[in-house]
């Protein structure tokens, strides 16, 4: 590629035998991917477009030669494509680009992975169901309610059409280590929790699944080793956490895992008019087909997740040096 030099590859002899691509790097679940996969004796390259340089390979995933170049030259065994818009709302207003990221971008991977025998993963979500009859399984009609969940849902269908031998791995809202607290619809919540001085109103009607980027990420590396065993592990699977939340009572329990008070977060129980894309009620995931091909990992606890997520960002640094020292 243009402006990249494979040094670090060309110049390492004893190459690992496992190599993987992570798309989407610089992302709340890919840099947990590519974490989980460097501390586990993997050959990793990581790749990113915006937030890209100096750590990761800047690619636009939308040029399909610069795609095809990156897996040609590090030929990977398994790439995890964790790259997406996953903002419901930035979707509704920037649909192109989010259409070309989310489908045609994940159309090429597909192609060229398929092309190169590399398993594939992609990371789509619980929002391809309207949420009026959970659980659902992986064999359920999908029926997005916004643009998003209609874009990732043809993602699944553009890989499963041009690499039959792909996984597609559905998850609801995610959360963990974020750069900023807004980068998670769960980590966003922070800020209204610590200022308690402020009456705040928080959605308690539709109900999440808030589920951690490192069981994610580590169940991404278990179904990766597993592929390389067999060859049969494809088609669509649903991973995700098991406590049930309002955002309101994820708020809560925020606060609880903080010790903060919490009198301040007022339970909204209508949708107010205009709150931007339509969301699910209620779309849980029924995961039973990971656990019975013991690729099962048991959810992290919600409070003991986000503690270590967000500590970073308390206003009373005192408590982190009670903490941590």
């Amino acid at each position: 590629m243009p402006g990249f030099a494979y040094t670090d590859i060309e110049e390492t002899v004893d190459v690992p035998f496992r190599r993987v691509l992570v798309t989407g790097a610089t992302g709340l679940l890919g840099r947990a991917v590519y974490r989980e996969f460097q501390n586990n004796s993997w050959h990793i390259l990581g790749c990113g477009y915006s937030r890209a340089r100096p750590r990761f390979l800047r690619c636009n995933l939308m040029d399909e030669d610069a795609v095809r170049e990156v897996i040609h030259n590090f030929q990977p065994h398994v790439i995890v494509h964790c790259a997406a818009e996953r903002r419901p709302d930035v979707v509704e207003r920037h649909t192109e680009a989010a259409m070309n990221l989310n489908i045609h971008a994940s159309a090429t991977l597909a192609k060229e992975s398929a092309t190169a025998g590399t398993f594939l993963i992609y990371i789509s979500t619980d929002y391809v169901f309207d949420g009026r009859n959970p659980p659902y399984g992986e064999n359920d009609a999908p029926n997005p309610l916004n643009l998003y969940g209609k874009s990732k849902l043809e993602g699944e269908r553009e890989v499963l059409r041009h690499n039959p031998g792909a996984a597609v791995l559905r998850v609801p809202v995610l959360y963990g280590e974020v750069e900023r607290v807004d980068e998670s619809a769960v980590t966003v919540l922070w800020d209204r929790v610590q200022e308690s001085c402020e009456s705040s109103t928080v959605d308690h009607c539709q109900q999440r699944f808030p589920t951690y980027v490192n069981d994610v990420a580590r169940l991404c590396r278990l179904m990766a080793e597993r592929r390389l065993q067999d060859s049969s592990l494809r088609g669509i699977f649903h991973y995700s956490g098991k406590e049930q939340m309002t955002k309101y009572e994820m708020a809560c329990a925020i606060a609880d895992a903080f010790n903060l008070p919490s009198s301040h977060l007022i339970p909204l129980t209508e949708q107010p008019a205009g709150a931007g894309a339509q969301r699910p009620h209620n779309s849980q995931l029924e995961c039973s087909r990971l656990e019975s091909l013991g690729l099962g990992v048991e959810p992290t606890p919600f409070k003991v997740a986000v503690r270590d997520s967000l500590w970073p960002f308390l206003y009373d640094k005192r408590w982190r040096q009670t903490v941590f020292h």
